[in-house]
């Protein structure tokens, strides 16, 4: 049923349209490569749960990203393979918003 017809507009609509992960994801993917660097999907077969993204920064940086809808959190399988990776020594972040995207591209690119 068109909005209209709900007694809702489309523009009143359009500005509360919540980001999406996928939007989260291409602009997180765009700004590594910005900065000369690789953003791989990671897929696992076999292993559930593993991050959505490597990141591969000049330099030799590296770390996974967790890329969530706004206010979403880890489901549980999600939360073990983010300690099982930092317990091995990697970085995990989880990003749920595009402004945090810079901050830790920054926090990873530093010596």
């Amino acid at each position: 049923m068109p909005l209209s017809r709900l007694g809702m507009s489309t523009a009143s609509t359009s500005s509360r349209v919540p980001m999406r992960e996928k939007s989260i994801e291409s602009k997180l993917a765009a700004e590594v490569r910005r900065r000369g660097g690789l953003a791989p999907k990671f897929v696992s077969p076999g292993l559930d749960g593993v991050p959505d993204r490597l990141i591969l920064l000049p330099g030799g940086k590296a770390a996974f990203a967790e890329l969530k809808a706004p206010g979403k959190t880890l489901r549980p399988l999600q939360a073990v393979r983010k300690r099982q990776l930092e317990a091995l020594g990697f970085r995990v972040f989880v990003i749920d918003n595009t402004e945090q995207i810079g901050g830790v591209l920054d926090e990873l690119s530093a010596p």
